[in-house]
C-alpha cells in the first residue's frame, strides 16, 4: 500500500512569507521512498526514489530519518535474511551511500543531536515473542557498535529533545524502555498495562500487553513523554521525573504514531483503525478534533519544525 501526504495546518494566522517544505515518505510495499515538495498550498513529487537491494524481492522501507546537519537521510529495509538493513542515502543526490546490516526487522529510528549515534529499534515482526534489542549505530562509518536488549517487539525509537535519551515502547511485552544515549545502557522501564504502573523485572516481559503500544514522543521542552496505546485505544501520558503515569486519554480505534509541535501546543496522533487523524492540546490532552483523511489506513506522521503542518 501507497502512502498518501494529508496535510494539517496547525495555526489560524497566515504568513505573508512562503515557505518550501520537503518530506520524505517511504512506501513499504513498493520500495520506494517519494521526495514530497510542498510549498504551504500544493504538493508535488520531485522525485521517487528506488530502494531495496534484492531485485527480485520487496523488502519493506520502513523506518526514515534525516540527520541533525541534513546531508544524509537513513532508511531501514525490515526484510532480509533473516536481517534487515540500513541504508545511508545522501540528501543532495539521494543516493546510496553506504549501508550496514542490523537486526530482525528494523523499524524506527532517530540521531541523537549529542552523541551523533543513530538509534534503531529491531521490531522482530516475524519471530518469536521474546526481547529484542535497539541497535547502535555510528551514522560515519555505518557500523553497528551495539545491541541493546529491551523488550517484545519494540517500536518508536525517539531521542529526547536534549538528546541524552532513548525512548521506546514494546508492543507485545507491554513497557516504557529508557536508554542513556552516552553509557547504552537501560536507564528504566515501565510497565504500562493498567494497575501495574511500577518498574518490573524482565522476567514478566512474555505476557501478552493489552496496551500493545506502538509509538513514545518527548514533549518539546518539559518532562513528559505521550504513549500511544494500540490495542488499548489510548494516548498514555507519563511523567519523567517521578516514571510514572499520570494520565490516560482514550482515543479512536488503533491510534499508532504520534507527534507533538515544536511550540508545545498540540499533540497529533494517527488512527490507525479509523482512517483518521486526532488532534489533542499538549498541555491538558483536551480533545480537539478529528480529521478524515484520504486514505483508508493512517500511519506515519511529522510535524513541520515551525509547527505549522502536520504530515500524514
Amino acid at each position: 500500500m501507497k502512502n498518501i501526504l494529508v496535510f494539517i495546518y496547525l495555526l489560524s494566522i497566515n504568513f505573508l512569507l512562503s515557505q518550501d517544505y520537503y518530506v520524505y515518505v517511504t512506501a513499504e510495499s513498493e520500495d520506494e521512498v517519494s521526495l514530497i515538495k510542498f510549498n504551504g498550498e500544493d504538493a508535488i513529487e520531485k522525485e521517487k526514489i528506488q530502494v531495496g537491494i534484492m531485485k527480485t524481492e520487496i523488502e519493506g522501507p520502513h523506518g526514515i530519518t534525516v540527520d541533525p546537519n541534513g546531508k544524509y537521510w537513513y532508511l531501514s529495509l525490515a526484510h532480509g535474511n533473516p536481517f534487515g538493513t540500513l541504508v545511508k542515502y545522501s540528501t543532495e543526490s539521494n543516493k546510496p551511500v553506504s549501508k550496514s546490516k542490523l537486526g530482525l526487522f528494523p523499524a524506527t529510528m532517530e540521531i541523537s543531536p549529542v552523541t551523533g549515534l543513530l538509534y534503531c529499534v529491531n521490531f522482530n515482526l516475524h519471530g518469536d515473542m521474546k526481547p529484542s534489542s535497539v541497535s547502535v549505530v555510528d551514522p560515519d562509518t555505518m557500523t553497528e557498535i551495539k545491541k541493546i536488549t529491551t523488550g517484545s517487539m519494540p517500536h518508536g525509537s525517539r531521542i529526547s529533545p536534549d538528546g541524552l535519551f532513548q525512548y521506546s515502547v514494546a508492543m507485545m511485552s507491554g513497557e516504557l524502555f529508557e536508554v542513556d544515549a552516552l553509557s547504552l545502557k537501560v536507564n528504566r522501564v515501565l510497565n504500562l498495562e493498567p494497575m501495574m504502573h511500577n518498574d518490573h523485572s524482565h522476567s514478566s516481559m512474555m505476557m501478552h500487553s493489552s496496551v500493545e503500544p506502538t509509538w513514545v514522543i518527548h514533549h518539546p521542552s518539559d518532562n513528559f513523554v505521550y504513549v500511544a496505546g494500540n490495542a488499548s485505544n489510548e494516548i498514555i501520558k507519563i511523567d519523567l521525573k517521578s516514571w510514572k503515569i499520570i494520565k490516560r486519554v482514550k482515543t479512536g480505534k488503533g491510534p499508532y504514531n504520534l507527534d507533538v509541535s515544536k511550540d508545545g501546543k498540540y499533540l497529533i496522533a494517527t488512527i490507525k483503525g479509523e482512517g483518521k487523524t486526532g488532534v489533542w492540546r499538549l498541555d491538558d490532552l483536551s480533545f480537539i478534533m478529528n480529521i478524515k483523511n484520504s486514505g483508508s489506513v493512517s500511519h506515519g506522521i511529522a510535524i513541520s519544525p515551525d509547527s505549522k503542518y502536520a504530515f500524514i
